[in-house]
């Protein structure tokens, strides 16, 4: 069932790439694989995919130090400073970074391991109260602040768009997302580069890649429903 909900996965983004005339190559598919066990996500590893995203530091470390070293890990949930320990040795990437505070703990944790850590800011696009996230308005000032930290590598934006039964609703998210990363690298703010636009999850990924994401985070659509209990 995984190898063939992958595979309409990965001809979905072919199809949204042949669309908008992008090439497939610049989007990125991470299987979510939160609360997947580790026999699940060697049967997408096995597939070919090697990005898979967790949304717990916890879970994260316990399936980076099962599995085979060659997965890029990229973290993508709310990340409470006492936890980045587990996650600056072996997230390839943070897509979370949603405060001045959060950058600022991950810089000191950075630099006692010497590390360089690419992370995307995540952006509050809709402006919901429920999620975490710079507001548009807020970006400019943390950017001022975060570029400065020297063990982080800001490389674009993550947003994680409203839930909706019709995808089309959230292109307007997308296309704002897309605006605002433009107008950040028309700049050139020293150690920020907008090379990447994390979003698109399994209902809207489509619409996503048509506007820009260069990374989807897609569980449901691979691994199907989610079970929460452990």
């Amino acid at each position: 069932m995984i190898k063939e909900n992958l595979k309409e996965v990965e001809e979905k983004i072919q199809k949204a790439c042949l669309r908008s005339g992008r090439d497939p190559k610049e989007v990125t598919l991470i299987a979510v694989s939160k609360t997947k066990p580790v026999s699940m996500i060697e049967e997408v590893y096995t597939e070919g995919i090697r990005d898979f995203g967790e949304n717990k530091p916890q879970e994260l470390k316990e399936k980076y130090d099962l599995m085979p070293k060659d997965i890029n890990w990229h973290m993508m949930g709310h990340l409470q400073r006492n936890k980045i320990k587990y996650v600056v040795d072996r997230a390839c990437m943070i897509h979370s970074i949603d405060s001045i505070r959060l950058a600022q703990a991950v810089e000191e944790e950075a630099a006692k391991r010497e590390k360089v850590i690419p992370v995307l800011l995540e952006i509050n696009i809709a402006r919901e109260e429920s999620k975490f996230g710079f507001l548009e308005e807020e970006v400019y000032d943390a950017l001022e602040i975060i570029s400065k930290l020297p063990h982080l590598r800001i490389e674009g934006l993550m947003t994680i768009a409203p839930f909706v039964e019709n995808a089309e609703e959230n292109r307007v998210h997308f296309k704002n997302l897309r605006k605002l990363s433009v107008d950040i690298k028309q700049k050139n703010i020293d150690n920020v580069n907008m090379c990447n636009l994390s979003m698109g999850m399994t209902g809207d990924y489509e619409i996503a890649i048509e506007e820009g994401a260069t990374f989807v985070r897609v569980g449901t659509g691979i691994f199907g429903e989610r079970n929460y209990i452990k």
